[in-house]
């Protein structure tokens, strides 16, 4: 639970008082009420209020606005304010502004411009922390303390280039190390000094996002400018903790965001949280498998969701409102994936600057005559009534998806073999199939624990980083199921090729060995003709993008290649290893190829869906001391029906359900048995 002192779902969000007077402060305290708002969270841009200079701070309008909430009944979560630093810091300490990719220094203006390895940003980001710490200490009103905001960026200033140097030292030692990691005879790139080595940007060996001519250091920057920020919470995070041992800390991350390890960064928050703003036609399953990412960057425990839009967003190219109903069914979905807070960005909409179309509880109008409103409301009095009996509760799940951010970069910094493949598609292509069988998925890292599932899935494991292979075979060997794909076992944790054949490590473990990857360009497809049925796969299936050429070992061939010169080559293989069984595909299938194969698996480990649905029907479950509760989600316009399979109460309502039951369109429900 994240705090005993309000026992409930909490329900909330950003709240920027400064931007307005005392007399409109007064009105949204009495609007927080209307909508059952128990927090707020402050602070998150006002550094340059609270400190106009190098050695004056100003806390007197935080005081009273932290006051005043608790008076009305409202907690907080006291964001630090170090998410864009001051214009003056900028106009006298100019090391604070980042340097671009391509070299050039940013002046003072939006955000995420401060460099992470200025040592002016340091130093006063870890002031106003300890600060802020030590004066609201004690404070009944601070629940959570929120860190910055959304880090993210990048930066290649001098700074951070001898920063870098020093990062290289401590994980290489020595230079003859980092040129054998890094491959460096190629095109004479040998170093002999570590001040010759440069950041790697558009004037070294970058061209446009993604592309670089040594993948080595470049991915070595990656991992050095997520470790950056992260040092930067850590300030921030030990100046809170010295005043407050036990206080709550965390900093709200972004879901599938590429720049930052967010399995790195967890193990130093105190709790997840994140912010969910999916478009209009951003599938919902990919929203499911962004919350069981939180969920699962913690292994398995709960979150928050610090951010969503009650209705519009002002930043994507074409910013709908949510439908009637969208909110609460968004908002029920997080709750449904593991999250115990439910937040909005933002309380009150701005007036001015590039959030004044962003969505908000309280709209321009100022009143709370709106449609919005009276769905927030009537959510606040959902989440009131359900008090704590989800707080704390845990998704089961023995599927799990292998997912690791520096696999990620590797795979997108590649030279080759083609610019179709992302990581991310393929997690979800795997993702999808289950999601919508209502088969509960764990996000897992490579740290993860294997052995607590039946079945681990891991598309495009191109980077075997040192044990993961030894874990998958023990895993295997104990009696479970691998799924691996084309594109996997090449390179080791700098990305450099592990000779003797692909896949690499993972030769033994599904018994193949690939002589040729086939890129075929986005007009062309191939076949996989399966040689006898397997379950429901039967026949034959499209597949294109990369065609893995591969040779049987140990590996029995389930299915072949229909096309092409390589036709008759395996295409899906299947190798017995100790007790367990371990598959390989090797081009990018069909998603009815994925349906049917996944449906076998799944079925031979005796894994079923918690009900059976119509398409769009959602359903989890999170269980607390022996409580079972079944979410279901209709995310259709319209109502849908599906057999309940027993007694039921549904929390939301009061009304009894069993067998055949009908759940309105954007309908949730939330199912106890009886």
């Amino acid at each position: 639970m994240i705090s005993s002192k309000l026992p409930k779902i909490f329900y909330g969000g950003d709240y920027n008082p400064e931007q307005w007077d005392e007399e409109t402060r007064r009105e949204d305290l009495r609007m927080f009420n209307l909508a059952g708002i128990d927090i707020a969270t402050v602070n998150v841009f006002a550094w340059a209020l609270n400190q106009p200079d190098e050695t004056t701070y100003n806390f007197e309008w935080l005081d009273q606005l932290i006051d005043s909430l608790h008076h009305n009944g409202t907690y907080v979560c006291l964001a630090t304010s170090t998410a864009a630093h001051p214009a003056w810091m900028a106009k006298r300490y100019p090391d604070v502004l980042r340097t671009d990719a391509d070299g050039r220094k940013r002046k003072f203006g939006g955000r995420h411009n401060s460099c992470p390895n200025s040592p002016t940003y340091r130093k006063y980001s870890e002031a106003i922390a300890d600060r802020l710490a030590e004066r609201y200490k004690d404070h009944p009103a601070v629940l959570v303390w929120h860190v910055s905001n959304e880090y993210g960026g990048d930066c290649y200033c001098e700074n951070c280039e001898k920063a870098f140097r020093v990062w290289l030292r401590e994980r290489y030692g020595t230079l003859e190390r980092l040129n054998h990691a890094w491959n460096t005879n190629f095109w004479g790139h040998t170093f002999y000094d570590w001040d010759e080595i440069v950041v790697p940007n558009n004037l070294s060996e970058h061209w446009g996002a993604n592309n670089s001519t040594f993948q080595g250091i470049s991915l070595d920057y990656a991992r050095f400018n997520s470790d950056s920020m992260l040092d930067c919470y850590k300030l921030e995070y030990a100046a809170i903790k010295k005043h407050i041992p036990d206080s709550v800390v965390t900093t709200n991350l972004m879901g599938f965001f590429k720049q930052l390890d967010y399995f790195k960064w967890a193990k130093e928050l105190d709790i997840v949280s994140w912010d969910n703003y999916p478009g209009l036609q951003t599938p919902v399953s990919f929203t499911a498998m962004a919350h069981d990412l939180m969920r699962g960057l913690k292994d398995g425990e709960p979150f928050m969701l610090m951010e969503q839009t009650p209705s519009q967003q002002n930043w994507q190219p074409y910013n709908s409102l949510k439908r009637p109903g969208v909110m609460r069914l968004w908002s029920y979905q997080a709750v449904a994936h593991g999250a115990d807070t439910v937040m909005f960005f933002q309380l009150r909409r701005s007036v001015g600057a590039c959030e004044k179309y962003h969505g908000a509880v309280i709209e321009h109008v100022g009143h709370e005559h709106t449609r919005v409103f009276r769905e927030v409301s009537e959510l606040g009095r959902e989440l009131g009534e359900l008090g704590d009996r989800l707080l704390d509760s845990r998704l089961p799940a023995r599927v799990g998806i292998l997912f690791d951010w520096e696999n990620w970069w590797a795979i997108e910094k590649s030279s080759g073999p083609t610019v179709a493949l992302n990581y991310v598609d393929q997690i979800h292509k795997y993702y999808k199939s289950l999601y919508e069988r209502n088969i509960p998925v764990d996000l897992l890292s490579v740290d993860s624990d294997f052995s607590r599932y039946d079945i681990v899935i891991a598309p495009v494991l191109y980077m075997v980083k040192p044990g993961t292979a030894g874990k998958l075979e023990s895993f295997v060997k104990s009696g479970g199921t691998f799924l691996t794909t084309f594109f996997s076992g090449i390179v080791n944790e700098s990305d450099r090729v592990t000779t003797g054949g692909y896949p690499g490590e993972l030769r033994d473990l599904l018994g193949i060995w690939v002589e040729e990857i086939d890129a075929l360009f986005p007009d062309m497809r191939n076949k996989i003709v399966l040689k006898d049925a397997f379950g429901e796969l039967k026949g034959e299936y499209e597949c294109g993008m990369l065609c893995d050429l591969l040779h049987t070992e140990s590996a029995e061939s389930l299915a072949e290649y229909g096309d092409d010169f390589y036709k008759g080559m395996p295409a899906l293989t299947r190798n017995a290893f100790g007790e367990g069984r371990a598959y390989y595909v090797a081009s990018d299938p069909e998603d009815a190829f994925v349906d049917a194969l996944l449906k076998k698996l799944c079925e031979d480990k005796g894994i079923r869906p918690l009900l059976e649905t119509p398409h769009g029907v959602e359903v989890t479950q999170r269980v607390k001391e022996g409580e079972e509760f079944l979410f279901v989600l209709n995310h259709n316009a319209e109502a849908s029906s599906y057999e309940t399979g027993g007694g039921f109460v549904d929390l939301l309502t009061g009304e009894s359900l069993s067998g055949s039951a009908s759940i309105p369109g954007r309908g949730v429900q939330i199912l106890q048995a009886k």
